[in-house]
């Protein structure tokens, strides 16, 4: 292996700093020797927390300033929290490896109250993803769903100074920083649809660095991948925004994939659902092919009024 030094920029976040120390870890185990630095960046999205995601310019907040220093090779490569990754990269970028998924259901956080079910009405539930909101408001109409921004442990201390009733977050991101004994229920797939992509981290880098690529091998995960495609293919057929309800995930059987995906009314009134099979060959024409059917299914109308092309 020839020498050289890598620089992995990642956002200032005790989460995001995690997942960049796990893969400086990865990696300088795989390659002994390998000399790894983190450049911890402010982004936009770190910035810009009176807004929320969707009127501030959506989830590439969190990735654009980290790819500009790769593109003016001020680092080497960045670490993500891939439900943050937009579908389409920047030219002369690539996804060089994506590792092993944690758990990717939401969790319900509360300091009072043991489920969602338990909660009284009238209860102040904080989210800072119209996915989430969504679905709360079509689970539970009574509950008062209010804006939520900021890092793991900003949301948890807002929790903690009684702003909220409950809060709900990524159980991956609790897990890998140690809280999970805040969770006090892991949300059914089934019952609240998790973001694309979430709980899988990714590493993005150039194109044309053909020895990195190399390196980050021995990190990628090819089940993560077969899921993304599925995933990632059916989100930018809905438009690829977070200013919409989009959620989906698919699962891998053997060589067979399932992908559930919904779109909702950002009010909870409409959800149109749905779910498709395929083989794992073929996830990104599956992903395609849901959201086709979503589409004629009434998702349609959703996306337009909210001024989403499809």
């Amino acid at each position: 292996m020839n020498s050289r030094s890598l620089r992995i920029a990642t956002r200032r976040s005790p989460l995001a700093l995690w997942q960049a120390e796990h893969v400086k870890a990865r990696l300088c185990a795989a390659h002994p020797g390998l000399e790894v630095e983190l450049l911890p960046m402010s982004t936009a999205g770190d910035r810009l927390l009176g807004q929320s995601l969707a009127t501030a310019g959506g989830k590439g907040l969190f990735v654009k300033e980290l790819e500009v220093a790769m593109l003016e090779d001020r680092a080497d490569l960045a670490v993500h929290s891939m439900k943050d990754v937009p579908v389409q990269l920047p030219e002369g970028m690539t996804l060089g490896a994506l590792l092993a998924g944690e758990d990717p259901r939401d969790a319900f956080v509360s300091n009072a109250h043991e489920s969602l079910d338990h909660l009284p009405r009238g209860a102040i539930v904080g989210t800072a993803s119209l996915r989430r909101a969504s679905q709360l408001r079509a689970l539970r109409a009574d509950l008062v769903v209010e804006p939520l921004r900021g890092n793991v442990n900003t949301r948890l201390a807002k929790l903690d100074n009684g702003e909220y009733d409950a809060i709900i977050l990524a159980c991956a991101g609790l897990d890998r920083l140690g809280f999970s004994q805040r969770i006090r229920e892991r949300l059914a797939i089934t019952r609240m649809l998790p973001a694309i992509a979430q709980g899988v981290v990714g590493v993005e880098c150039r194109a044309d660095d053909r020895q990195l690529q190399d390196w980050l091998t021995p990190l990628h995960d090819e089940r993560s991948a077969v899921r993304l495609r599925a995933e990632r293919a059916f989100n930018a057929r809905l438009g690829g925004a977070c200013q919409v309800p989009v959620a989906g995930h698919a699962t891998a059987v053997g060589d067979r994939l399932r992908l559930l995906g919904l779109v909702g009314a950002p009010d909870g009134s409409q959800i149109i659902r749905g779910e498709a099979e395929g083989t794992a060959g073929t996830a990104a024409q599956l992903g395609l092919r849901l959201a086709e059917r979503l589409l004629a299914d009434g998702a349609a109308p959703i996306l337009r009024s909210l001024d989403i092309e499809v």
